[in-house]
C-alpha cells in the first residue's frame, strides 16, 4: 500500500474510533491526503511529517478542528442489540422445533425396555443436560443474534467492535444469572401461565440482557478514554 494512503487509513479509522463523524472524517482525510501530497513532493515522508504517533496526531488534528464527536447511544445500542436477540432466539425456537422429533425418532427405544431408574446425581444431571441443550441453544443464538445486529447495524459508531465483543461475554453472564432467578420465581407462584407472571419473568429476563448490554457498551467506552488518557500523559 502506499504509505499515504496507509497513513490516511490509518487516521480514518483512529478517527471512526474516536466518535468524529462520517462527513467530518471525509473533510479530514481529504485536508491530511493534501498535505501528505504536498510534503512529498519536497521528499517528506508520512513519517517524517506526522510523527511516529499518528493516532495521536490523527486525535489532535481532530481536536484542533473542533469536529463533532458522536455520542455513546446507549438507546440505539439496545434497541439494535434487542431486536437481533428477539430475531435469534425466534430462530432458536424454530430449530428446537424441527430438532425435537428428529431426536425423539434417533433415540427413541424400543417397547418394553426399561433403563434403570437413575439415583438423585443421575436425575440432576439429566436436568441440567435439558436445560443446557433446550434453553441454551436459543439463548446462544440470542446471543448471536445480539451480536450480529449491533456489527451489522451499528459500524458508524465508535468501538462498536470492542462492545460487541464484550456483549458475547456478558451475555452469557447475564443469563446464567438471571435463569435461576427466574426459575425460582416461576416455581414459588407454582409454574403459573397468567399474563401478569409471564410478563414478570419477560421483564426480569429483559432487564438482564439490557443491562448487560448497557454495560458492555460503557465498558469499551470507558476502555478507550483510559487510553487516551494515557497517551496524552
Amino acid at each position: 500500500m502506499d504509505p499515504i494512503d496507509e497513513a490516511i487509513t490509518t487516521a480514518e479509522r483512529e478517527w471512526r474510533a474516536y466518535g468524529v463523524h462520517r462527513q467530518d472524517r471525509a473533510m479530514l482525510a481529504a485536508d491530511l491526503r493534501l498535505e501528505l501530497q504536498s510534503a512529498a513532493a519536497d521528499d517528506v515522508t508520512p513519517e517524517q511529517f506526522l510523527g511516529a504517533d499518528l493516532r495521536g496526531f490523527a486525535r489532535r488534528l481532530a481536536d484542533e478542528a473542533g469536529v463533532r464527536r458522536a455520542q455513546p447511544e446507549y438507546g440505539r445500542g439496545v434497541r439494535t442489540a434487542l431486536t437481533g436477540a428477539v430475531f435469534g432466539a425466534c430462530v432458536g425456537a424454530i430449530v428446537l422445533v424441527l430438532v425435537y422429533p428428529l431426536l425423539v425418532t434417533w433415540f427413541d427405544m424400543p417397547r418394553g425396555f426399561r433403563i434403570p431408574a437413575p439415583g438423585r446425581a443421575g436425575r440432576l444431571a439429566a436436568i441440567v443436560l435439558a436445560v443446557l441443550l433446550y434453553y441454551g441453544t436459543a439463548a446462544a443464538l440470542a446471543a448471536g443474534g445480539a451480536f450480529i445486529a449491533v456489527r451489522a447495524r451499528l459500524g458508524d459508531l465508535p468501538r462498536i467492535r470492542q462492545t460487541a465483543n464484550a456483549m458475547i461475554v456478558l451475555l452469557p453472564v447475564a443469563g446464567a444469572v438471571v435463569t435461576p432467578i427466574t426459575m425460582g420465581f416461576a416455581k414459588a407462584v407454582g409454574y403459573s401461565t397468567h399474563p401478569l407472571i409471564v410478563a414478570i419473568e419477560a421483564a426480569l429476563v429483559t432487564t438482564a440482557v439490557v443491562g448487560a448490554i448497557l454495560v458492555a457498551r460503557r465498558w469499551s467506552l470507558r476502555d478507550h478514554g483510559r487510553k487516551e488518557t494515557q497517551v496524552a500523559a
